[in-house]
C-alpha cells in the first residue's frame, strides 16, 4: 500500500534534477470512505483541496492536463483500483517545488491528507521514443 505522505528523498532529487524542463504529475487516487476530521467522504475532502490546488498549480504556470474516473482494471490485481486518477503538468520541477513548499499549500494539505487513503504521485518527462 502507498502512503499518503512526501517521501523526502525523492523530492529533494526531483528539485536537484538538473532537467527543468516542464513535468508531468500522474496522480493515482484512492479515497477514504469518510474524511478524517471534516465533513464528507474523503472525496469530499479531497475536491476541497484540488479546488484551491488547482488555483496555485494555474498561479504558477501549469495546468490540469485531464482527470478521470478508472472505468476497467483490464490487467492488474484488484488492488491496482483507484478511484480517480489526475494528469498535471508544470513548467519546471521548480514550479511544483515552489507551490508544496509554500505556506498557502501547506494549509490545503490537510483536507489531501483526511482524504485520500493511498495514492501514487509520479514525475513524468516527455519522451519521443520508448527507452529501456
Amino acid at each position: 500500500m502507498s502512503s499518503i505522505v512526501p517521501n523526502p528523498d525523492a523530492f529533494q532529487a526531483l528539485a536537484a534534477d538538473p532537467d527543468q524542463g516542464p513535468l508531468v504529475m500522474l496522480n493515482l487516487l484512492k479515497f477514504k470512505p469518510r474524511a478524517d476530521g471534516e465533513a464528507g467522504s474523503g472525496a469530499d475532502a479531497y475536491r476541497r483541496y484540488g479546488e484551491a490546488a488547482q488555483k496555485m498549480i494555474e498561479a504558477r504556470g501549469g495546468r490540469v492536463l485531464w482527470m478521470g474516473r478508472p472505468a476497467h482494471l483490464l490487467v492488474g490485481e484488484e488492488s491496482d483500483r483507484w478511484d480517480a486518477v489526475a494528469i498535471v503538468q508544470y513548467p519546471s520541477p521548480r514550479a511544483f517545488m515552489e507551490m508544496v513548499t509554500s505556506t498557502d499549500y501547506q494549509r490545503i494539505h490537510a483536507h489531501r491528507e483526511a482524504g485520500l487513503e493511498r495514492t501514487a504521485l509520479i514525475a513524468c518527462r516527455t519522451i519521443t521514443t520508448i527507452q529501456g
